[in-house]
């Protein structure tokens, strides 16, 4: 009798550490019916800090009726929520707050049978996972923002700088599968671009946390597509933050944009050469007067000659000589003319070449030579003694400078002065060289200063108002910038600046 009474003792001091444990628990322990309504028959205190019922107010409750109406059945459906291992059963779902707002439970659940097998309870062991739900919810939207995305996305290790994930944007750009087939970074560009480029952005990814810039990609030959590394961000190890653990590469697919370039470049250098047509159109009384210029020379000193021949003036081969250096001379005059037209008028692709700007300058006002003689206008040139050289396309920047030296010269056309000045000043400056182009005549309105460059617009009766947006756009092919000054009274200055060719 006192080793049984001894041992109820211990039975019972051994219960009562439990229920301690039990009520001091963090996680909702519960006891519930066998029955389809899940009755609570017993619960530990961690029920009201969880879903704010008391005890007493929740046993005797069904709590099948406290579940989500998506979750109620994850049991009996063995949803995916659901994971059974050694006769228990963990089940992720939503319960039903006192305040009615739902909370994400993790419970693990075990059934009580007698001894022939009949369920006679259940119980529960439940913990708060709301936290981590959401945090999970927020990393599958986040995965399916990152699949869905436009953009090349990539993961990189650190050391090996292998891929170990490739969204659908990227695989279809590099035309590759999902399993990405051990591709390295270094696979995705010439050699030199990545010791030049790649490299040194993964550095500064590193010391900064991300890099931003462009960097072309290399895609199999048989790719129609263009794409571009624009952005690197490091990610730091979790237990060491000065380590990186990996990379994460965004690309971008730009072949629509670079089509989209291409034919706005193509649209523009047929803009230009229609341009340049009208020009030569609008000119050609100048033009031709000043070809018939040398070729009336011509005649006159090939007539002459022939007359001097017939009345056997000319005694020695030194006359003769000289007439014909003099119709020669003439005769390369007009040659020369013809040239500049037909190089100023002919479509050709854009070539960027090195050019000395001063030259250009003077040819331009030697094409222009007619013209400003029948408007009485002179010429007056401030050119840098160092005679830059710019890389660009001549032609384009010849036909920027006659935009400009023809509407300088029409400017003075509504006025009577002896005094027609237009000035053309090159200024080289660290990085660039600077063209203007000034006159002295009645300025620009400040109403029309600020839809100078846009299309159509004009103050011509005559013009198409193209001249200067076409102008401009062709400037900001080079990498420069054109704009215009005026008092609106008294003069204007239009200027315009090129990169200078790096001596590198």
């Amino acid at each position: 009798m006192i080793d049984l009474h001894q041992a109820l003792l211990r039975c019972q001091k051994e219960a009562d550490r439990y229920r301690l444990l039990a009520e001091q628990s963090t996680d909702l322990i519960s006891r519930h019916s066998a029955t389809p309504e899940w009755i609570f028959i017993d619960v530990n205190p961690a029920i009201e800090p969880l879903l704010g019922y008391k005890a007493e107010d929740i046993i005797g409750t069904s709590g099948y009726a406290l579940f989500h109406p998506q979750d109620a059945d994850n049991l009996k459906n063995r949803s995916d929520s659901v994971i059974y291992r050694d006769g228990l059963y963990t089940n992720t779902y939503r319960y039903r707050h006192k305040l009615g707002h739902y909370i994400w439970f993790e419970t693990t659940s075990r059934t009580i049978r007698d001894e022939q097998g009949n369920p006679l309870e259940v119980i529960c062991v439940s913990r708060d996972v709301t936290e981590r739900e959401l945090a999970q919810q927020a990393t599958r939207r986040l995965a399916k923002v990152v699949e869905a995305s436009s953009d090349m996305i990539l993961f990189c290790q650190y050391n090996t700088q292998t891929f170990t994930y490739l969204n659908e944007a990227a695989q279809r750009t590099l035309n590759t599968s999902g399993t990405t087939a051990r591709k390295q970074l270094k696979q995705l560009f010439t050699d030199r671009l990545y010791q030049d480029a790649v490299l040194p952005a993964l550095q500064v990814a590193a010391i900064e946390g991300n890099w931003h810039g462009a960097i072309p990609m290399a895609l199999p030959d048989d790719s129609l597509r263009v794409a571009e590394l624009r952005e690197i961000i490091a990610h730091r190890d979790r237990n060491d933050r000065t380590l990186v653990d990996y990379y994460t590469l965004i690309g971008r697919d730009v072949t629509a944009r670079k089509q989209a370039e291409q034919q706005y470049k193509r649209h523009q250098n047929e803009m230009a050469h229609m341009s340049r047509l009208l020009s030569v159109g609008e000119m050609a009384t100048e033009l031709a007067h000043e070809i018939n210029q040398p070729l009336a020379t011509i005649l006159n000193y090939s007539n002459g000659t022939l007359r001097q021949i017939e009345e056997q003036q000319l005694q020695t081969a030194t006359q003769t000589q000289r007439a014909l250096e003099l119709i020669s001379r003439q005769a390369h005059r007009a040659a020369e003319i013809i040239r500049r037209i037909r190089r100023f008028v002919q479509r050709t692709e854009v070539q960027s070449c090195p050019f000395k700007i001063n030259e250009c300058c003077r040819e331009v006002t030697e094409f222009l030579h007619q013209d400003a003689r029948d408007q009485q206008v002179r010429f007056q040139f401030e050119l840098d003694d160092s005679n830059p050289v710019v890389q660009g396309d001549r032609v384009q920047v010849e036909q920027v400078l006659l935009n400009l030296l023809r509407n300088a010269i029409e400017a003075y056309s509504t006025l009577n002065t002896d005094a027609a000045v237009i000035t053309l000043i090159t200024r080289a400056m660290p990085q660039a060289i600077q063209i203007s182009v000034c006159d002295q005549a009645c300025g620009i309105k400040p109403e029309m200063m600020a839809q100078l460059f846009e299309p159509f617009m004009t103050s011509k009766v005559n013009g198409l108002g193209m001249g200067l947006s076409i102008s401009r756009s062709l400037i900001e092919s080079h990498g420069g910038q054109l704009w215009a000054e005026s008092d609106g009274k008294s003069g204007s200055c239009f200027h315009f600046k090129l990169p200078l060719r790096s001596t590198q």
